[in-house]
């Protein structure tokens, strides 16, 4: 089996409560784990609003409302303006904003910290999870990443966890990720886009064109136009 098979096997799976040519059998709870402001939009953003579209309920946990963000403004003053514009993308998806309360740039793994990602995760009660790719350039994704798969391990009926990829203008800050599931996205493509642009504070064109070249190439490897692409910690079935 080569890639492009590989891939298109991954696609015909599909992803919990989105086969394509079954109606709905049980309305999901979603949640996306990313460590900043715009993070979830660009990994997921197109998976979300395919969530929401066929009327799944999904909440997206900011792990810090990108404090050290914006150049020249307080922590409190970027985390406010960022703030705001997560509430907007969110809007556009139609997703509900969750934040766990790190600082962007000095996010912190300990005892105390994951058990109170733990008891956020979990009253959340989510059917799926996607967070990052535990391999990553930026150290608040990788924090991200380990306190949702250690909030996952703690709890007695686990989600199906799926993990995302995400770029810099630079190139790619996940490493090492060979995913098995893909998604079109094609029909919310412009969606996503208005949803990453709603982050006005970070310049998105400095950095969509990258991650609309991913989804090009993410869906040239299912033969459609756009697609994100997802490796899976646990493979389960019980919703599809």
């Amino acid at each position: 089996m080569n890639r492009r098979d590989f891939a298109l096997l991954g696609a015909a799976a599909a992803l919990p409560g989105l086969a394509e040519d079954t109606a709905i059998r049980k309305k999901l709870k979603i949640v996306v784990v990313g460590a900043h402001p715009d993070d979830p939009e660009c990994g997921c953003g197109g998976v979300i609003a395919r969530y929401t579209d066929a009327g799944h309920s999904v909440s997206v946990v900011y792990f810090t409302r990108g404090e050290a963000g914006i150049h020249g403004k307080s922590h409190a003053e970027a985390g406010a303006i960022r703030t705001a514009e997560t509430e907007r993308a969110c809007k556009i998806l139609g997703a509900r904003a969750v934040f766990a309360g790190q600082i962007d740039g000095a996010t912190e793994l300990n005892k105390a910290r994951y058990a109170e990602f733990d008891t956020l995760l979990a009253s959340e009660a989510p059917d799926v999870v996607f967070a990052h790719w535990p391999l990553d350039t930026h150290a608040d994704h990788c924090a991200a990443s380990l306190a949702a798969y250690r909030a996952w391990q703690a709890m007695r009926r686990k989600p199906t966890l799926y993990f995302f990829e995400v770029m810099t203008n630079s190139g790619r800050q996940t490493q090492q990720f060979t995913p098995s599931i893909f998604m079109d996205i094609t029909a919310v493509a412009a969606r996503k886009r208005e949803a990453i642009y709603a982050h006005a504070s970070q310049n998105p064109d400095s950095y969509y064109p990258a991650h609309e070249q991913l989804a090009r190439s993410r869906g040239m490897e299912i033969r459609c136009q756009y697609a994100e692409a997802f490796a899976p910690a646990w493979q389960d079935a019980r919703f599809l």
